[in-house]
């Protein structure tokens, strides 16, 4: 644990990553604290521009303060991308696990069923069952859980059978002990990491598909969000460039945060790299 923790300390990209997603749910935190009011109320002139009438980032064509919006947008993006993934790691690490350490009929018919998600684009399976049912925190949370498994499932399937052949497992199989011993004690603690890795990507893309379905209007209408802003804000683009432009900037940094520190996390849990 020591060298994974001086590994990723060792790497100026994911402390940066890590300082700007400190930042990110800082925010978030903070937002009922430094903006009690809901985002949105009307708190300013319409239109108004960055530093005018006492608006930071300015206000949007209702009269909305930016700067709360982005605050509030915070709150609703980080939590939807943790717990989605989350749910994702829930079901994929489960299904691939079982599909790779039982192996015959049974890994059969799971990668069967993991193909059948995939043959359908993500996002538009995420917008299909959005669509058919009432766009809610909840909805869109297991959405984006329903397209995010798969990979998973696929990664910890690989993992799984790759350190069930090892003389180890072997060994603890030739002990007697339980499926469910060998997996939990053996099995799953020396496949972890590639998982950990690519669950925290999958953060990241879970942001973005939010953003991507709150700017098509599949958002929860009573939660503000970082997509929402931008899609209310690219109508007046060019009278009003900081409502898209804040909202944008959040997005990008977190995403880059949590890509920088997954890589990060990439170079402390890979065996193969040699740590200095």
């Amino acid at each position: 644990m020591k060298d994974v923790v001086k590994t990723f300390l060792g790497r100026p990209a994911g402390i940066a990553g890590l300082l700007l997603l400190a930042i990110s749910c800082l925010m978030a935190v903070s937002a009922p604290i430094l903006y009690p009011a809901s985002p949105w109320e009307m708190s300013g002139i319409p239109f108004s521009a960055p530093g005018e009438n006492g608006m930071l980032l300015g206000t949007d064509t209702l009269g909305r303060d930016i700067a709360s919006g982005v605050m509030h947008g915070a709150r609703v993006s980080l939590l939807i991308g943790i717990v989605s993934t989350l749910a994702a790691l829930f079901v994929g690490v489960l299904l691939g696990c079982v599909a790779g350490y039982a192996g015959g009929t049974v890994d059969t018919v799971t990668v069967r069923f993991t193909e059948i998600f995939q043959t359908i684009p993500s996002f538009v399976l995420a917008i299909l069952f959005v669509a058919i049912l009432s766009p809610s925190l909840g909805t869109i949370i297991v959405a984006i859980a329903l397209v995010s498994w798969p990979p998973l499932a696929r990664l910890a399937r690989a993992q799984v059978m790759s350190v069930t052949q090892r003389e180890f497992v072997q060994a603890a199989r030739c002990q007697g002990q339980s499926p469910l011993s060998v997996m939990f004690r053996h099995v799953l603690p020396n496949a972890i990491s590639p998982i950990i890795v690519t669950g925290s990507l999958t953060v990241a893309s879970a942001i973005l598909i939010e953003a991507a379905l709150s700017f098509m209007g599949l958002g929860d209408p009573n939660h503000m969000s970082w997509g929402y802003m931008i899609g209310a804000g690219r109508t007046v683009i060019r009278q009003a460039w900081w409502m898209s432009f804040f909202p944008g900037i959040a997005i990008l940094v977190t995403v880059v945060a949590i890509n920088l520190v997954g890589e990060a996390l990439n170079d402390a849990l890979n065996p193969r790299i040699s740590r200095s």
